[in-house]
């Protein structure tokens, strides 16, 4: 069995309110993507890094991608949520990769990445029959508000944090269990989602706070600070 990552990254990032999608928003003198690319790309084990692109991306060809010595490759694809572009991603590789192979979906936002993230996972999920993701145990109270929005919100209940765990990327399944598993669940916000609704339960592997999701603009200050903070250990 190979393994390959896939990074879905059609979509806009309204919630950073910039100009640009926020994959491609500067990190340290390049795009915000590079630096998960580089993540990826640093795993000997992954076989090929996919890109799922928007067809109408024009972000793309305005950067300089050639440090990744054609290990990463565009697949222009991309639908209108992330589990439409990572659907739209897997069945376009269907006749490029076994049913078997593991497919590593990880969020383009997840610039913070490591080497050590990746391959733990690939160690701990292993041959399981399932799959699994990165997850960090929660350890805050958490809040169950009384309404949908943020503005004005009043906390109805605590809920016991007891056995909750927060969601990262990568998230490793194989590619014939995924691509079925989103098919008949499209609307979920991520993989596992879609291979529980199979009635899956997925490994969940302890990752660590620094693989953060960058969704608002203070979470870009915070990986440049961590990548930084890399930087000056190395």
């Amino acid at each position: 069995m190979n393994h390959y990552a896939l990074v879905p990254a059609a979509g806009g990032g309204a919630r950073m309110g910039a100009e640009v999608p926020k994959q491609y928003l500067p990190l340290l003198g390049r795009p915000l993507i590079w630096h998960t690319l580089a993540a990826l790309c640093a795993v000997p084990a992954l076989a090929r890094v996919f890109v799922v692109l928007s067809a109408d991306d024009v972000q793309w060809d305005r950067f300089d991608w050639s440090a990744f010595g054609g290990r990463v490759e565009v697949l222009r694809c991309g639908g209108a949520t992330r589990a439409d572009s990572v659907t739209n991603g897997l069945r376009s590789l269907s006749r490029r990769v076994g049913a078997d192979d593991w497919m590593l979906v990880h969020d383009a936002a997840r610039a913070c990445l490591t080497r050590d993230h990746v391959e733990a996972l690939m160690r701990e999920v292993g041959d399981d029959a399932v799959g699994g993701i990165l997850a960090v145990p929660v350890a805050d109270t958490l809040k169950r508000a009384e309404g949908a929005t943020v503005a004005g919100a009043r906390s109805e209940a605590t809920v016991p944090r007891e056995r909750l765990w927060q969601a990262q990327t990568p998230q490793m399944f194989r590619h014939a269990l995924l691509l079925d598993a989103l098919e008949r669940a499209p609307a979920v916000t991520d993989e596992a989602s879609a291979v529980e609704a199979l009635g899956l339960r997925p490994r969940l592997v302890a990752a660590d706070a620094t693989n953060l999701k960058v969704t608002y603009p203070l979470d870009l200050h915070l990986a440049e600070i961590i990548l930084r903070d890399r930087e000056q250990k190395t």
